[in-house]
């Protein structure tokens, strides 16, 4: 009896956990349908890989991307990196129990990570990067625990990092890189002993960086770059790092000094600080960091001398330390750094000569000493000295003697930069040796070169993008027709402030890529070449203070892209072309100290992005257009200012200086909150000065000089700023004791009363006058009334009462 009712039991037992049974039991019939369902969710399979390959007709072990283990013939890897996938992640993929690798990088899936997957308790990798995934990243994540690296880089991840990640006690990489991250770094990540590196680069974390709780020795990189981290670096975080190789925390908003105990991390190769807000002065400790090879720490405030002990790192590559306050001269011992490639001192205010240590290290490709208070002469050998030198920038800095004239010998150059010195001699003619350069830059120097003869050889450089020699007085002559054979890809031509004379060359036009021409300040004469409207790119065309005659071609007008148009200061003449006010790109137009006549086009009121419009000293006439105003002075412009001209919100600078205009300053300008210039003196305004203008607080000049306006000058907004050259020439105004004029005083009570007896003793012999003729013209149609009924006609309605105006009643009297 017992043995039936325990077999009985064991019956039951068996009958209700059958189906628990059945549904654990997986096999690879399980791993084929959720591969299947996979397969069906992707939309786009631009290789055909899925579509002719996954079969049922064939092994799912053979199916591409799909690995078995040996033992149990079980999918235990999915590897579909860079097939260009397009499609979402179904939920079937948490039934691949025996799944220890799922990788999808470089593909397109979209959609929110399906929460099955937490059933997959054997992964040990997970790189889903590059794709589209989007959703928090799922806490659940934190539940797998054999997991080795987590990789979900460039997705659309949003929110917070999940706390329950500090729960993988086996977890070496973790790559959260380039999402939409945000939140703070939680603290948990870093009890993970087992963590070889951390990278959270782009993303929007806030807060400050966690300390590190205990020694976390696998620790060897560290990328918080690109985030909104704040505070300062934990001084003991770098206690328990020994073995730590790169830390990245640039451009985040870090502020405080560097930790002396960062001289702790004996194997650090890539120390990088730049673009936040540390201050101080730099740790002479850095100098023990001996296995130092990348050193940025540019864009933040550090001051004080660059440490000799710094010279100690041998095995420095790149040292980049721009942007700061640093003084003092450039180490002498800087010639010991014989493996630097680059080297960074650039808008500090390091003084002094260049060390002649810093020429002996041959291996240096990137010089950059821009912005600084440098001095001294360049060798003549400069040229000679560095066999690799691709980078080359000195401008801006106090730098005399002559061009080094073995610059050329430098074949590897692309880039040179000595503008805004005191170099002196003439420009090499054979500058045109080094094939590779992209960028010339010798603005600001004082340079010869008779005739202009460098050019020539500068046509051998086809990947010239940019040619500045401006400001160099002493280049002269004319400009030759062979500019137009400089480089195709020739974007940027400076070459203002020189003394070049003669015509400019139709051939300019060739240079279908130029994007800025700048000739202004030359002696320039002629005509302004047609073609120059074939350059479909430019954006800007600067040829004032020249003395170019003539109209203005109207193929300008081809210039769709043109937002900088400056031809101030020549002898031009005619008629404004109307069509460049089909030019919507232009942001300043400026034409001013010309011999243009008739009118200002009424096409130009289509330029509602404008920000700048000087036509000053023209002989232009006529009334103003609506909405046109801006810089339009010493002119013969009559009638009002045009009411419409405040709806340019974005103007700054107003000029209407030295016309006829009449009427009233517009209540309205008081809108034009932009406002920082504003001169309407020497006209025939009148009225009062709008209070309204108190609201311009970004107002500095003002200037209504010689109008004749009265009344009270407004005390509020910037007008406490202005002095008595803002207003003298206007007869009634008055204001404030400082501006010597006359005071604005009410008048005095007693005259209040006489003014009013005045008032009274006029007013009431009229009033009296008025109400006894009314009444006799009662009298009189009240009895016409009687003696004649009206006519129906003449009956006004119930209710009504007919008006009669005052003028109507002195022609009854």
């Amino acid at each position: 009896m017992a043995n039936t009712l325990f077999n009985l039991a064991l019956l039951i037992i068996f009958h209700f956990c059958m189906p628990t049974f059945s549904m654990k039991l997986t096999t690879i019939l399980t791993d084929q349908t959720a591969l299947l369902a996979l397969k069906d969710h992707v939309i786009h399979d631009p290789e055909n890989v899925l579509a002719t390959n996954w079969s049922v007709s064939t092994p799912v072990c053979n199916w591409i991307g799909v690995s078995c283990g040996s033992k149990h013939r079980r999918v235990t890897a999915l590897n579909l990196t860079g097939l260009g996938l397009v499609g979402t992640l179904p939920p079937h993929l948490g039934n691949l129990s025996f799944l220890s690798l799922l990788s999808i990088t470089d593909n397109s899936f979209h959609g929110r990570l399906p929460v099955q997957l937490s059933e997959l308790r054997r992964l040990k990798v997970i790189n889903l990067g590059n794709n589209s995934l989007s959703g928090e990243i799922p806490s659940w994540l934190g539940s797998l625990i054999e997991l080795r690296s987590l990789s979900l880089y460039q997705n659309n991840f949003n929110d917070v990092i999940p706390i329950s990640l500090g729960c993988l006690p086996k977890l070496e990489i973790l790559d959260l890189h380039e999402n939409q991250i945000s939140g703070s770094i939680p603290s948990s990540v870093f009890n993970i002993t087992s963590l070889q590196a951390i990278i959270l680069t782009n993303n929007m974390l806030s807060g400050s960086i966690p300390s590190v709780p205990r020694d976390l020795l696998s620790l060897q990189h560290i990328h918080f770059t690109f985030n909104n981290l704040t505070a300062h670096i934990p001084k003991d975080m770098f206690d328990h790092l020994p073995n730590l190789i790169g830390l990245h925390l640039s451009f985040n908003l870090l502020s405080g000094r560097i930790p002396t105990s960062l001289c702790k991390c004996k194997e650090l190769q890539i120390l990088s600080l730049s673009a936040n807000y540390l201050e101080g002065s730099l740790p002479v400790e850095i100098g023990n960091l001996s296995m130092l090879q990348v050193f940025y720490i540019g864009q933040n405030n550090f001051e004080g001398e660059i440490p000799d002990q710094i010279m100690n790192l041998t095995l420095l590559n790149e040292f980049d330390v721009a942007n700061n306050n640093l003084t003092g001269a450039i180490p002498r011992e800087i010639g010991k750094l014989k493996n630097l490639e680059l080297l960074n001192l650039a808008v500090n205010n390091i003084v002094g000569p260049i060390p002649p240590s810093l020429f002996n290290i041959s291996s240096l490709s990137i010089i950059s000493l821009s912005s600084n208070q440098l001095s001294g002469h360049l060798p003549s050998n400069l040229g000679l000295l560095f066999p690799n030198l691709e980078e080359l920038y000195l401008g801006e800095n106090h730098f005399d003697g002559p061009f080094p004239m073995s610059i050329p010998n430098a074949s590897q150059l692309t880039i040179l930069d000595l503008s805004k010195n005191y170099i002196s001699g003439s420009i090499p003619e054979n500058l045109g040796n080094l094939r590779n350069l992209k960028k010339l830059n010798l603005a600001v120097n004082n340079l010869t070169s008779p005739g202009i003869s460098f050019l020539s050889s500068l046509t051998n450089c086809k990947g010239l993008q940019v040619l500045a020699f401006d400001n160099n007085p002493l280049i002269s002559g004319e400009l030759p027709g062979l500019v137009g054979n400089l480089s195709s890809s020739l974007q940027n031509f400076y070459a203002s402030g020189c003394s070049i004379r003669g015509s400019i060359p139709s051939e300019i036009g060739n240079l279908s890529r130029l994007i800025t021409i700048g000739l202004a300040n030359n002696k320039l004469t002629g005509s302004i070449p047609a073609s120059i409207g074939g350059l479909e790119v430019l954006q800007s065309l600067s040829l004032e203070k020249n003395k170019l005659e003539g109209s203005i071609p109207s193929e300008l007008c081809h210039l769709n892209n043109l937002a900088y148009l400056d031809l101030t200061s020549n002898n031009l003449s005619g008629p404004i072309p109307a069509c460049l006010g089909n030019l919507l790109s232009l942001r300043n137009l400026v034409l001013a100290s010309n011999m243009f006549s008739s009118s200002i086009p009424s096409t130009f009121t289509r330029l509602t992005d404008l920000l700048v419009l000087n036509l000053s000293t023209n002989s232009l006439r006529g009334p103003l257009p609506i909405d046109i105003g801006k810089w339009l002075s010493n002119n013969q412009f009559s009638s009002d200012i045009p009411t419409g001209v405040a709806d340019l919100k974005d103007l700054t600078q107003f000029s209407l200086s030295n016309n006829r205009l009449t009427g009233f300053i517009p209540e309205s300008f008081g809108d034009m909150l932009s406002l920082e210039f504003l001169d309407l003196s020497t006209n025939n305004l009148s009225g009062v000065i709008p209070k309204s203008l108190q609201k311009l607080s970004y107002l500095r000049y003002f200037n209504v000089s010689f109008n004749r306006l009265q009344g009270e000058i407004p005390k509020g907004g910037s007008f406490g700023n202005y002095s008595i050259e803002s207003f003298k020439g206007n007869g009634a105004l008055c204001g404030a004791p400082q501006l010597h004029l006359p005071s604005c005083k009410s008048k005095p009570l007693n005259n209040f009363k006489a003014g009013t007896k005045l008032i009274i003793s006029v007013a009431l012999p009229i009033a009296s006058t008025l109400l006894v003729a009314v009444i006799i013209f009662i009298i009189l149609r009240s009895k016409k009334r009687d003696a004649k009924l009206p006519n129906q006609e003449d009956v006004l309605p119930l209710g009504s009462c007919k008006r009669i105006s005052y003028h109507e009643l002195v022609e009854k009297l």
